[in-house]
């Protein structure tokens, strides 16, 4: 079954989609929370990678897991259940690199708080996006699906006065979601992420991220855009950089101006500077779904393999799998449906 399975342009597209968000996650990160400016005077174009990301990664791991552990219909108890039961991951060796949002949450989740409310009182940030690409790969082809189930997995991180975070990863999860489809263009993905946020209380985000793509259509190439959006920072940037109202928005933006193109998304983000790790991350994760694992440079996927301690592959599989068994499910419901009609 592996052997057939790894063969598949589905298998491809996912394992694209984690290579290109773990090289995204990686190649920003000497570059995260600096400015376009300094980023130019200290390494002049980052080009390249030499470690394995973030927590972006290790989040997208446990989000990954608690997928899996359902066939792909995980709750926010059951990602909640997940970080409990791999604690380590959080709080080892890459705790600095958490924001805080997420080591409060789960601290609550171990001493006192059900995960339904853990979120409350949690500033904004990206933490649920910048992790939501497996969501995305187990409902390929289906953004609206995508978008629902992102919803609700990031209310564990973000929920009421911070919800804008939640349209956030459920643009993500979709654009995701979208890449897959056989006849999918950069047009098609954007479309996708500008759907799955609801209309009325998502209406800051979606402005935010029309406001965006509009400023990249305007500009039309890498370099002018970002001289623009730092020029007019007042009318992109917020207080803290890994706000989603920030990352989501330029993310997308730097989506279409790379063309979906994986090296040139990666890159983009981490010579953007601010979040620059996530912006990367989750456009390459975008990219990655996008192109495939043939879209994106052998040497890069070699050594994002060799880097990492998580075996690519077979996670690739995990969810692939896991994702055969949800349609599986669905299919299902369809015939039954189908018999009372």
């Amino acid at each position: 079954m592996t052997g057939t399975l790894r063969t598949t342009l589905y298998f491809q597209k996912t394992l694209g989609s984690l290579l290109g968000g773990l090289i995204g996650d990686a190649i920003g990160t000497p570059t995260e929370n600096m400015r376009y400016t300094e980023i130019e005077e200290r390494f002049g174009w980052v080009a390249d990678f030499d470690c394995d990301g973030t927590d972006d990664t290790v989040m997208k791991y446990l989000l990954a897991e608690a997928l899996i552990r359902t066939e792909g219909y995980a709750t926010y108890d059951d990602w909640a259940r997940v970080w409990l039961d791999r604690w380590d991951d959080i709080f080892g060796d890459k705790v600095n690199k958490f924001f805080q949002s997420v080591l409060h949450t789960a601290v609550k989740l171990r001493r006192h708080s059900i995960p339904r409310m853990a979120a409350l009182g949690n500033m904004p940030s990206s933490s649920s996006a910048m992790c939501i690409a497996p969501v995305g790969i187990v409902n390929a082809c289906n953004p609206r699906q995508a978008a629902e189930q992102a919803y609700s997995l990031a209310s564990l991180i973000h929920i009421h006065d911070v919800s804008f975070c939640q349209d956030g990863a459920a643009a993500i999860a979709a654009s995701v979601a979208a890449a897959f489809h056989l006849e999918a263009s950069v047009d098609s993905i954007l479309n996708a992420a500008l759907d799955a946020i609801v209309p009325v209380s998502g209406a800051e985000m979606l402005e935010l991220i029309n406001k965006a793509l509009g400023t990249a259509d305007e500009t039309k190439d890498y370099g002018t855009f970002r001289q623009t959006v730092y020029a007019n920072e007042e009318h992109f940037f917020r207080r803290l950089a890994c706000d989603s109202r920030e990352t989501v928005p330029m993310t997308l933006a730097l989506f279409r101006l790379a063309e979906g193109d994986v090296e040139k998304m990666v890159t983009y983000g981490a010579n953007f500077g601010r979040d620059a790790d996530t912006i990367s991350t989750m456009g390459g994760a975008i990219a990655g779904a996008y192109r495939g694992v043939n879209g994106i440079r052998s040497d890069w996927a070699g050594r994002a393999r060799q880097l990492t301690s998580v075996d690519q592959d077979e996670l690739a599989e995990r969810l692939v799998v896991t994702a055969r068994a949800k349609f599986d499910t669905q299919e299902l419901v369809r015939q039954t449906f189908a018999a009372i009609m």
